[in-house]
């Protein structure tokens, strides 16, 4: 009997960070004339009704068993501190063990409300309590969970961002209406130096400055 092997499966995600990245990536360099640039948007229009929708991300939402996959290699004590160091700098990889989901997961460490820690050592005795806000997908999500220190695995899900995905869908209307308005604006520049054709009734003789005179030769 042959037996089936599930490759990890790796997720496309986008953090977000203090400092307020654009709502957009850059499109590749375009040629100079014309210069009409739409920019790749980072979320989908409809980021609810795919969250709610999509497979992956009903099967994420659900509380499932977590487990740090850094330094596998390495003896436990030495990843149990490479782990807490990781979560002090505000970076972590997680895996989600039910569909083998790979995450490398983003923090704010410098947040001091305790309602919106993204790192807290202090909830609970020998955990770490994590929430970690990003894209993935087109979806602005939330990683919630916890992780046993000595065993470094625990438990985990995906949530909604709605706050974040308000925030990216009006940077998303914002960058649609600008690229309507560069594009009427094109539009118009090229209507302003098309020239009007118009026909002439009148026939022009072509002269030919070259061609040699015929003589009149009578043969007798």
């Amino acid at each position: 009997m042959s037996t089936v092997h599930h490759e990890p499966m790796t997720t496309t995600m986008l953090p977000h960070y203090e400092s307020g990245l654009p709502s957009l990536y850059e499109a590749p360099p375009a040629p100079p004339k014309p210069r009409l640039m739409f920019k790749m948007p980072r979320v989908v229009p409809d980021q609810k009704t795919k969250f709610e929708s999509d497979e992956i991300f009903r099967r994420l939402a659900r509380e499932t068993e977590v487990r740090y996959t850094g330094y596998r290699d390495r003896p436990i004590e030495e990843r149990r501190q490479r782990f807490q160091a990781a979560i002090r700098e505000g970076h972590t990889e997680m895996a989600f063990l039910t569909n083998g989901t790979n995450m490398n997961l983003i923090f704010a460490t410098n947040t001091f409300n305790n309602n919106q820690k993204e790192v807290d050592f202090d909830k609970e005795p020998g955990k770490v309590h994590l929430r970690s806000p990003f894209i993935m997908n087109g979806v602005c999500v939330r990683f919630r969970g916890w992780v046993d220190l000595d065993r470094l695995d625990g438990v985990g899900c995906l949530e909604y961002d709605e706050e974040n995905a308000a925030e990216e869908d009006r940077f998303l209307r914002e960058e649609i209406e600008k690229y309507k308005a560069r594009l009427r604006e094109f539009e118009e520049k090229q209507r302003a130096f098309r020239v009007p054709t118009t026909t002439h009734g009148h026939h022009h003789a072509h002269v030919h400055p070259h061609q040699p005179e015929q003589n009149n030769i009578q043969v007798r």
